[in-house]
């Protein structure tokens, strides 16, 4: 008989202990340590014995050099989606797919799902959390209803392992959600970290022999991280995370992990009435409705993978009655908006300690680059001089402790996606080439800034006042190079 042993785990990271606690100490989680029961190695008699470890198998050792060959691949037919995958969905890979409640990941996958079935593929989906009535449901909503997909409820991994490996192995499966699903060889609740990391690894063994696309739908925490234990995102081949405000139209597909791909594509898809639409020229939409006369707003040109991306930021300084001025960041780093926040106080001579500072990038898109320093300094003094900046010039840069403006990766990229948009300008770092206005070779007029003072003085230089003649709030100092 197998003796039972009771252990507590961390519903957070993993972490296992032989008695309760309140703190976990790996991931500092308050209340995450549930007790959960397991079966430990068969005894017998008064005295257990260690079984004999058996012989291994020997396998052969290869070199590095050889024949290699492209993961095969089939396409989801979202062209998006491929996108994010790196081409398509690899035939045996599992995709741990995450996104806030109601964001559209069962819309996104339901569309694909159809597409693969119409070209005569074979597609699974196992819903763990709705009914079957309520997936059709959805499927009439989005037109979808009579595409040949597989559909059942079910949350048993060994009855849906079963189910799914007779005929024809499916090429894409769809799990929705992993936190749903119990397999028998353990005897937790489902939802504890033990039964997630169980259901997780069947269903990948059952991938990677059958050579079935697997797609496993995960919840997230309060603050957007996949809800479970880390060892789930280290046990599949990618991880996606599914990005978007509710009070916009527009959401995000990004990848934050793919062995078969990129790290750092996306995917820009619209939320309309009849489902997910893709969005092949995002910066347009981001840039969409903007007020060019606006003091306190700069296009940055930016990177998100291989696609160049144009955003609009929006900042806004007033003078502030509290002790301690407010910094309101959504969008960006706070952290970084810190330091830029230092750098034109010690480098460029804006004092801001007096003022509170809201920074916001519009479309509720998340940047992460530091690409973005340059962008968010000229919308900084802009708003606090109250003048615009030109509507037809972006900025990219990013700014260091001392001040100097640093070149970044990819501008020829970034000038052409401006060009394309009808931007007329360029506000950003002298390249390592030497490359000045004709930035980088590409034939677009570029201005180079060496360093944080340049922009102030430029800012101070042309600033105008918008909006019927209204005055600067604070006059900017004037720099010459000497003072660089």
């Amino acid at each position: 008989m197998a003796k039972n042993h009771q252990t507590f785990a961390c519903q957070s990271c993993g972490a296992v202990y032989n008695r309760w606690r309140g703190r976990c100490e790996a991931c500092n989680g308050w209340n995450t340590i549930v007790e959960e029961t397991g079966a430990a190695s068969p005894v017998s008699g008064p005295v257990a014995t260690r079984p004999s470890r058996a012989r291994g198998r020997i396998f052969p050792l290869e070199g590095l050099t050889g024949e290699v060959k492209e993961a095969p691949r089939t396409s989801s037919g979202i062209a998006e989606l491929d996108r994010v995958t790196g081409g398509g969905f690899v035939r045996g890979s599992v995709i741990l797919l995450g996104g806030d409640p109601g964001i559209g990941k069962s819309t996104l996958l339901m569309q694909a799902s159809a597409a693969l079935a119409k070209r005569a593929e074979r597609v699974a989906y196992i819903s763990g959390e709705e009914a079957v009535g309520q997936v059709r449901l959805r499927a009439e909503r989005l037109g979808l209803a009579s595409a040949p997909v597989e559909l059942a409820a079910e949350t048993n991994v060994e009855d849906i392992i079963a189910t799914l490996s007779q005929g024809r192995p499916p090429a894409l499966a769809i799990i929705d959600s992993i936190q749903t699903m119990w397999t028998e060889t353990v005897e937790s609740a489902p939802g504890t970290v033990t039964q997630v990391r169980g259901s997780a690894q069947s269903l990948i063994r059952f991938a990677k022999t059958s050579g079935t696309a697997v797609i496993l739908v995960g919840h997230v925490t309060k603050d957007g991280q996949i809800a479970g234990p880390r060892v789930v995102e280290h046990m599949v081949d990618a991880v996606a995370s599914f990005e978007g405000d509710q009070g916009h139209h527009f959401r995000i597909l990004r990848a934050v992990k793919n062995r078969f791909g990129p790290t750092d594509e996306i995917g820009v898809f619209e939320m309309t009435d009849g489902g997910l639409a893709e969005v092949p020229n995002p910066s347009a939409l981001f840039l969409a409705g903007r007020d060019l006369a606006a003091p306190g707003t700069a296009v940055f040109a930016g990177m998100e993978g291989t696609r160049p991306l144009l955003v609009e930021i929006q900042a806004l300084v007033a003078p502030s009655a509290l002790g301690m001025p407010r910094r309101a960041v959504v969008g960006w780093d706070p952290n970084r908006l810190s330091m830029v926040l230092a750098v034109l106080e010690a480098h460029g001579g804006i004092r801001l300690g007096g003022h509170d500072v809201y920074l916001n990038v519009a479309g509720g898109l998340r940047i992460g680059e530091p690409a973005a320093d340059l962008a968010v300094a000229a919308a900084l003094v802009s708003s606090l001089s109250g003048s615009a900046l030109p509507s037809d010039a972006v900025y990219f840069g990013e700014v260091g402790l001392s001040g100097a403006i640093r070149p970044v990766a990819q501008a020829p990229a970034r000038l052409k996606e401006a060009q394309k948009l009808g931007f007329a300008k360029a506000l950003m770092p002298q390249g390592r080439e030497g490359a000045g206005r004709d930035g980088s070779g590409t034939g677009f007029p570029a201005e180079s800034l060496r360093h944080i003072a340049d922009l102030v003085a430029g800012v101070a230089a042309s600033g105008k006042p918008v909006r019927g003649g209204r005055r600067p709030q604070q006059r900017l100092p004037a720099y010459d190079d000497e003072d660089v």
